[in-house]
């Protein structure tokens, strides 16, 4: 009898772990998995508090990632695999326009560009007759904004004044400092990182303000908060939440430059803090809804359409790709 009772316990010890186990099982499996892509760089900066403090969202499992450039992203959105990321606004737009669901979310970070010499003979735009200047990324958005600025001022890009693309952002302001080059087009936070290095370098013009004068219109956008249109449909609270997070994270970015340079220097974005944090107060990272930042990306992807309309997939997006 004894022995019986004590077998009777086990079996019912046996069933109590079996069942805790199918309940924990159960209930982890009701746990949603979510990963948030940023990009090395410049672009990330505005995101970096969430790799502080993710986004507490009810039922999903938030994760933050980096990815090293803006092509392993756009191959991810293709494939399907990134729900939330950062794109520039041309990539994005081809992305939509081969078929693929996505939605532009947000603008994140808005025209930074500096138009840097240590040329003594160059004073203004017109002064670059017969010059040369180094931009990075052929065909991207300062190649084609800043193309558009010289034609303002009567200057034929590549017959006035020459562009050259062989170098990335990093080499071109340490060319600056070393005196290899003259005169370049440089983004934040790597005009900063060229001006502590060589004080002399001047800046000519405001590109920004050339832009607008323009283009009739405000400031231009360079990178884009992208969500996949499934999940933006299917998932709304959680999207929604993201979305109150990476706004939260671009207003303390602004607010804190100190801190926010050394955290992207903590996890590795591939800047020094004190650059960064130098830079915050002259940049233009922002949270502005694609929906309201529509005309804005209509003006920039018009000049990718005057340049090299299949970048964008060969005409504006239509009212889908603007996430409501």
């Amino acid at each position: 009898m004894k022995k019986k009772i004590i077998i009777s316990a086990i079996l019912v010890l046996f069933i109590s772990i079996f069942l805790c186990l199918l309940y924990v099982r159960g209930k982890s499996s009701s746990v949603k998995e979510i990963t948030i892509y940023a990009i090395k760089g410049p672009s990330g900066v505005g995101m970096i508090r969430l790799f502080e403090e993710p986004p507490e969202i009810k039922g999903f499992n938030v994760k933050i990632e980096t990815l090293a450039q803006s092509n392993l992203m756009a191959a991810r959105f293709i494939a399907g695999e990134v729900k939330v990321g950062i794109l520039p606004p041309d990539i994005a737009a081809k992305i939509a326009a081969s078929g693929r669901d996505i939605r532009a979310a947000a603008v994140m970070g808005e025209g930074m560009l500096k138009l840097l010499t240590a040329d003594p003979q160059v004073q203004t735009l017109k002064d670059l007759k017969g010059k040369s200047v180094e931009i990075a990324g052929q065909g991207a958005t300062p190649d084609y904004v800043f193309q558009r600025i010289l034609k303002a001022h009567g200057l034929s890009p590549n017959t006035d004044v020459m562009l050259g693309y062989s170098l990335a952002y990093p080499e071109i302001a340490q060319s600056l400092i070393a005196g290899r080059v003259s005169t370049a087009l440089l983004p934040e936070p790597f005009a900063t990182m060229a001006v502590m290095g060589k004080p002399d370098l001047k800046s000519i013009t405001d590109i920004q303000e050339e832009w607008a004068k323009e283009s009739g219109g405000g400031n231009y956008p360079i990178t884009l908060l992208v969500v996949d249109g499934t999940f933006a449909s299917e998932e709304n609270e959680a999207l929604e939440a993201i979305l109150n997070a990476v706004r939260a994270s671009s207003e303390w970015v602004r607010s804190h430059p100190a801190e926010a340079g050394a955290l992207v220097e903590k996890h590795e974005l591939g800047l020094r803090a004190a650059i960064v944090a130098a830079a915050i107060p002259k940049s233009n990272y922002v949270f502005i809804p694609a929906a309201e930042a529509r005309p804005s990306l209509e003006a920039l992807f018009r000049v990718f359409l005057e340049n090299e309309p299949s970048s964008i997939g060969g005409s504006l997006p239509n009212d889908r790709f603007y996430l409501k």
